[in-house]
């Protein structure tokens, strides 16, 4: 397997990849229960003279690289992540774009969770920073997003806490998601302006550089009994208040 490829696994990962771009898929291998599923795919992709076939399951583990593999992987070019430029600042701000800030989120299954509710509440623009802490949109990830990837566009930066001032002087309401400290309002009460949430490691939450870049902090309140969510729970539970609420 080349270093630029990924390998998508998972009926839901892959149907959500051929649908939105069939064309991306170089290579299709199945199990043979998974194989009665996707005719339409291997048509498509014997039109366009590529490899798919229908193995063993212990083949299917060897490709895919893992036991979950759902008994299909497909074989795509790794994302190309892109930071955004400041044309795309302003346009998303002019349409209320909502944008979420991922500020060293370590866990690729994190990260694919999280990825998956963004898409579900409409949520299409995941912005990283290039950090050593910080998940990339691995084969994990995908496999954990069960179709999520595809419904985002993951961009890079290089220093986090400077995008999300750039975000505040185009017009966004930048918002950081604190374990303790920050205000318990509902998304109803918050902001006339487009808004930018920002979800800090699951280890340490955000960094003192990425709290201080943002208009304000919201906490979830809770009984007291656990003293924190898990941050892709967490991000559910925002992406609800701030953008579920208002569609």
């Amino acid at each position: 397997m080349k270093n630029d490829e990924l390998k998508l696994c998972g009926l839901a990962t892959v149907r959500a990849r051929f649908a939105r771009d069939a064309g991306s898929i170089q290579r299709l291998f199945f199990d043979y229960a998974t194989g009665r599923k996707v005719g339409l795919m291997c048509k498509a992709l014997a039109s366009a003279r590529k490899v798919y076939r229908c193995v063993e399951p212990a083949e299917l583990e060897k490709i895919a690289g893992t036991v979950h593999h759902g008994g299909i992987v497909a074989v795509v070019a790794a994302p190309k992540l892109e930071a955004p430029g400041a044309a795309d600042l302003k346009n998303w701000a002019a349409k209320r774009t909502p944008v979420l800030l991922l500020d060293r989120i370590g866990n690729a299954h994190n990260l694919g969770a999280i990825a998956r509710s963004a898409g579900f509440f409409g949520v299409s623009h995941i912005v990283i920073p290039e950090h050593p802490q910080a998940a990339l949109p691995s084969e994990a990830a995908y496999r954990v997003a069960e179709g999520g990837m595809e419904a985002v566009t993951v961009h890079r930066v290089k220093d986090l806490a400077t995008f999300a001032r750039s975000l505040a002087t185009a017009g966004f309401d930048v918002v950081g998601a604190a374990t303790r400290g920050g205000r318990p309002e509902a998304a109803s009460r918050s902001s006339a302006k487009p808004v930018a949430l920002v979800l800090g490691n699951e280890e340490h939450g955000l960094s003192p550089e990425m709290s201080a870049a943002c208009s304000r902090l919201v906490t979830i309140p809770g009984s007291g009994a656990i003293e924190s969510l898990n941050v892709s729970t967490a991000a559910a539970v925002l992406l609800w208040e701030f953008f579920g609420r208002r569609s």
